[in-house]
């Protein structure tokens, strides 16, 4: 009996201390990337603060830039972005290993959409919220692939990059 108390008591204490958030709090991780998206292909940077445990707080600047055929003409156009988001990580929750990182959690930013005087069509410039879903591997301890999804911003459908924990 006392093996299998030492055995439960043994398996808790390592999910626990594999489980940790991987990103400490008071700490930083630089992100790059690109956006997944029909028109263009945007870029992305941003910064990720832990805030609490579980918690991180970030801000991100993206852009992006392609060409439109409206009308039999062409014009090009060019959307940033800034933005702020705060992400809830399951890692402590879901006892999932620290070289893993699943988030979830909110964005709100604002647009700038260029195009020339001539074009016609319809762009839009202003507030954009969304909410986002995501995770990510590391390869090392300061280096991490990361993939998210999300809409309701300038990369509705996603994007794809790296992590440096700063």
């Amino acid at each position: 009996m006392k093996k299998l108390i030492f055995g439960i008591a043994f398996a808790m204490i390592s999910a626990y201390s594999f489980s940790q958030s991987p990103l400490p709090v008071g700490r930083s991780q630089f992100n790059v990337g690109v956006g997944f998206s029909d028109v263009g292909t945007p870029f992305y940077l941003g910064i990720d603060y832990s805030a609490l445990k579980d918690l991180t707080i970030g801000g991100e600047f993206s852009y992006r830039s392609f060409r439109e055929n409206w009308n039999n003409d062409y014009y090009n156009h060019n959307i940033m972005g800034f933005s702020g988001n705060g992400n809830y990580h399951f890692n402590s929750l879901l006892a999932i290993p620290r070289n893993w990182d699943f988030y979830a959690g909110l964005n709100v930013g604002f647009y700038v959409w260029t195009s020339p005087d001539a074009y016609g069509g319809s762009n839009s410039s202003g507030l954009g919220l969304g909410a986002q879903i995501g995770g990510r591997y590391y390869l090392s301890n300061k280096v991490g692939l990361n993939l998210e999804f999300g809409g309701g911003n300038a990369f509705s459908g996603g994007k794809l990059g790296l992590s440096f924990k700063l």
